[in-house]
């Protein structure tokens, strides 16, 4: 690592320790388009403002996007959902459950069919009307730091939604006030020290421009604390359906196309329709096909996540 360049130190500072001396930061990987720094007081890798003033999510999904997603088989992705509620289950077994970052709405779907009383909310517009025409869930296009915080919940999830806030302490401290005294809060992030983040360092597949954080063990049960949270448990999390679109997809599309080119070369070719579309062209099998499938796929994640292999974490933290 290298001293921080004086461009990248402008309103540089950490969410997990406050650290804002320019001269404690280093420069971890520079890449084409970012640039990832490290705290050297807590040790948290993220994207500095200078590159991140250059990104909003707003409308990070479009009209193509949603016609995949509508073309695919819904039983399908409850049944994963379903994987992420026996580790919710645990801790909240029913109950009003939050899902913050709703995206396109299949994980609440796999809530309601489990019983739970289940709202969330989507800042992005074309998961939002999915949600809400398609599928016919309770979701809010509102910002988050505009929620009414008299409402209280037993459970708050979050997937794939941390590594994205600019602000991670700030976004804590609201989900504190909106989760009961002895209730929960679930997340799922990319984990920096875990072993493919390690192996592939800055041509990891998790780590991009729209990633600001890159927490590990100790930096996000840092922030959770900080925040009024116990971490009771933490688990590794290998995404199948990840691993098919952004890393099965480019191999065979490089195989099939220019063959000196890199697999993270032939990613950047393809666009979140396209991923999709791949997925459900597999899943378009008959049902005793896809009973197999999900039957096989469980048991490959939960032996990878007993053998602590994977890229991702769940966390289950409990409000003080």
């Amino acid at each position: 690592m290298s001293v921080l360049p004086s461009l990248l130190a402008d309103d540089i500072k950490c969410c997990v320790c406050g650290n804002t001396n320019p001269e404690k930061f280093q420069l971890k990987y520079q890449k084409e388009h970012f640039a990832v720094v490290t705290c050297n007081v807590c040790s948290l890798h993220f994207i500095p403002p200078y590159y991140r003033k250059r990104i909003e999510y707003t409308q990070y999904k479009n009209a193509d996007v949603t016609a995949a997603v509508r073309s695919g088989n819904n039983w399908v992705k409850i049944q994963r959902h379903k994987l992420r509620f026996k580790f919710i289950q645990k801790f909240v077994k029913s109950g009003k459950l939050f899902d913050l970052g709703a995206g396109w709405g299949h994980f609440m779907l796999a809530g309601k069919e489990l019983g739970y009383d289940v709202y969330g909310i989507e800042i992005s517009e074309q998961p939002y009307l999915y949600c809400v025409n398609d599928l016919k869930l309770p979701v809010d296009h509102i910002d988050f730091f505009e929620m009414d915080e008299s409402k209280k919940f037993d459970a708050i999830t979050m997937w794939d939604v941390l590594e994205h806030i600019d602000k991670a302490d700030d976004f804590l401290a609201k989900c504190a006030k909106l989760n009961k005294p002895g209730s929960y809060l679930f997340l799922q992030v990319p984990q920096i020290d875990s072993y493919f983040a390690q192996k592939h360092k800055d041509n990891w597949k998790m780590m991009g421009l729209d990633h600001v954080n890159y927490f590990s063990k100790k930096t996000i049960t840092q922030i959770l604390e900080k925040s009024g949270y116990e971490v009771v448990e933490i688990k590794s999390s290998f995404e199948i359906k990840l691993f098919i679109m952004y890393t099965l997809l480019p191999l065979i599309k490089k195989l099939k196309g220019n063959k000196k080119q890199t697999v993270q070369e032939a990613n950047k070719t393809i666009n979140a329709a396209e991923r999709q579309q791949y997925f459900n062209k597999l899943m378009k099998k008959p049902m005793w096909q896809l009973k197999l499938f999900v039957f096989l796929h469980n048991r490959l994640y939960n032996t990878l996540s007993a053998l602590n292999i994977g890229e991702e974490m769940m966390v289950a933290a409990r409000k003080r």
